[in-house]
């Protein structure tokens, strides 16, 4: 029993000295560490708003930053809180230290995946919008009035796209800015060679509804090569998360099996950094898979 209450009185003076020593570097370094803090939460947060408005999301700001503040500290601290009950202090300091500073980032990609999934759906949309404008135009529909049969015919995104391209238009816009306002809003090659083709043939003349399918059958070709890429890359970039999770998978294997081996690696110094090390080499040999087999169009 003695043996146990020195352990557990060791173990809580060890969390109230990193307390203390935590407590007393913040205290000295407040300013620069708000300083930090509000560039971290606010830099994010208007990344964030700028992605849900091409989302069409709407949410205050104010819920963005208590949400950032509430990731990255609370899983913080959940992480130095899950290592120091199991015994590893070291540990908890290490992962919630690096949680703490990297996980602002974690919003990032998940916006910058919707984002992108976003822009291939209105991509894949563009067919059957074009079609539906040349129809429109063919029984003697202006440009403006074959937009809005897109708008009421089609489904999001492109059809929240289109309505954003008409109010602006009745705001005063010009049919040509609101145009390149939305060459601007998707960055798609597809998308400026439609808006690109309206102004020209606006300015000298020419057959829209010709060239919208002209660039309709662009679209649908390009659609099925890049298809057809994806498919290929999509099991190279398996094969390559497959070994990339490998040694995890073994580590956890020798720790199921043998776990007084694998301790050592968690609680030794040398172990650590040899950890580190390896945690180190699988990243950088992932990083460079995925831009190997990563296709750019």
């Amino acid at each position: 029993m003695d043996v146990i209450f020195l352990k557990v009185l060791g173990r809580n003076g060890v969390i109230i000295l990193i307390g203390i020593i935590v407590f007393y570097f913040t205290s000295r370094n407040s300013e620069s560490l708000f300083e930090w803090i509000e560039q971290k939460t606010f830099g994010m947060r208007d990344f964030i708003l700028e992605k849900c408005e091409f989302l069409f999301y709407k949410i205050e700001p104010e819920k963005v930053t208590y949400a950032l503040l509430g990731l990255t500290f609370g899983g913080a601290l959940l992480l130095f809180s899950l290592f120091t009950f199991t015994g590893s202090i070291t540990l908890g300091v290490i992962f919630g230290g690096l949680f703490l500073v990297f996980g602002w980032q974690i919003p990032k990609p998940i916006m910058n995946k919707l984002v992108e999934r976003r822009k291939r759906k209105f991509q894949s949309q563009m067919v059957d919008g074009l079609n539906l404008m040349s129809s429109g135009l063919r029984a003697g529909l202006s440009l403006p009035q074959a937009f809005g049969m897109v708008v009421e015919e089609l489904p999001d995104p492109i059809a929240q796209e289109f309505n954003l391209v008409l109010q602006q238009n009745r705001l005063g816009v010009s049919l040509d800015e609101s145009l390149d306002n939305l060459n601007k809003r998707m960055g798609l090659i597809d998308v400026e060679m439609f808006t690109t083709s309206i102004g020209i043939l606006r300015e000298t003349g020419g057959n829209l509804t010709e060239t919208f399918d002209t660039i309709s059958e662009i679209i649908r070709e390009r659609v099925r090569l890049e298809q057809k890429i994806t498919s290929y890359v999509s099991a190279a970039l398996f094969q390559g998360r497959a070994l990339c999770l490998m040694p995890f998978f073994l580590l956890l294997a020798y720790g199921s099996t043998d776990p007084k081996s694998v301790k050592l690696m968690f609680t030794n110094p040398f172990g650590l950094a040899i950890l580190a090390f390896v945690v180190g080499l699988v990243f950088l040999g992932g990083f460079f898979m995925n831009k190997i087999v990563k296709i750019k169009a």
